[in-house]
Order: C-alpha cells, then structure tokens, then sequence
C-alpha cells in the first residue's frame, strides 16, 4: 500500500528561519494554480520560489538525500528529476491564507509528472492557529506533524489541502519529484 513517509526532523529550528528569510528576501507573489491560472476561493497563498534565491543550495541538497532514501525505503517509485523549484508559501490570515482540497498532479509538462511531493512545516506551530496541512491517502484524513522542521512526503496523487489560517501565519516548503506517467 502506497503511503504517506513523516521526517520529524528533516530540517533543525534555525534552518527553518533561515529558509523563511531566504524566501523573504525577495517579493513574495500572490499564489496561482496550475497554468498561472488563480482562484483565491481555491487558494490564498503568498509564494517565493527558492532559485530564484542566491544561496539556497543546501535546502535542494537535504531534500534530494531525504527523497533518496525515502523512496528506497517506502515507495519505489522511477523518479529522473527535481523539475521544478522549492516553493515557500506564506498563508496569512489576513487573507484567511488556505489551499482546498487538491492533487499535485495536473496539466502541463511539469505538473503531469509529479510522482512525489514533499512539504516542510517551516513555522513554529504557536505562531498560527488553523492552517492545517490535512492528507487523504484513504479514506481517512491525516493531519500531518505541525512541529517546525518536520516533513511529509507522499505521492503526488493523494488529495491534500491547508485549512484556512485564523491568527498569525503558516511557512511551508513544498517541492515535487518528477518521473515518467504511472502505469
């Protein structure tokens, strides 16, 4: 059975802030769907992607080790490239910042060989109330590890969402693995 592989380590306390400063040096813009398309009733998110960000080389290399071994151990899956960024989201609850329901596979070259997604809780759980990164891998909903520097990883294909933030703000890190379609 395919499922859901939780890092409760994977990056230390500072790491985080130092990945949330990385992001925050340059603008952080406003969150889009699959082919720059935006619905804010589907997703209120502020991003940065971190190549666009001198100096980041260190969180690709973590995450690259952390897939590696993962995907050894629990999935197995024929995975040939980091196509895309890590991407920071900042859900403020200003904007009521959420994502429903949703795949990580999608049109487009990209997002259409998506096999795994990873997503780093970045944020000291105390510094927001809702925002919570909810996973359906079955038929049961899995809230996944608030504590800042943990990481989930699960195929790209299993429905996910963020639930709207109440107070304060949610940091996360998300990035995909790609690999040729499923058969």
């Amino acid at each position: 059975m395919l499922n859901v592989h939780a890092f409760p380590e994977a990056f230390s306390p500072s790491e985080c802030d130092a990945i949330i400063a990385l992001a925050r040096e340059g603008e952080l813009k406003d969150a889009g769907l699959v082919k720059n398309r935006s619905d804010h009733n589907l997703r209120r998110a502020d991003l940065g992607w971190l190549d666009e960000r001198a100096g980041g080389d260190w969180i690709m290399e973590r995450i690259m080790h952390l897939v590696a071994e993962a995907n050894r151990a629990h999935f197995d899956f024929a995975l040939t490239e980091f196509g895309e960024s890590p991407q920071v989201a900042r859900y403020g609850a200003e904007r009521q910042g959420h994502f429903t329901w949703h795949s990580d596979i999608g049109e487009g070259a990209l997002a259409s060989r998506r096999k795994l997604t990873m997503v780093v809780q970045l944020s000291d759980p105390r510094a927001y109330r809702g925002g919570a990164l909810e996973l359906q891998p079955d038929a049961n909903i899995r809230v996944s590890d608030r504590t800042k520097g943990s990481a989930v990883l699960f195929p790209s294909f299993v429905l996910h969402r963020v639930t709207p933030v109440h107070e304060g703000e949610r940091y996360s890190l998300s990035t995909w693995v790609h690999g040729p379609a499923f058969r």
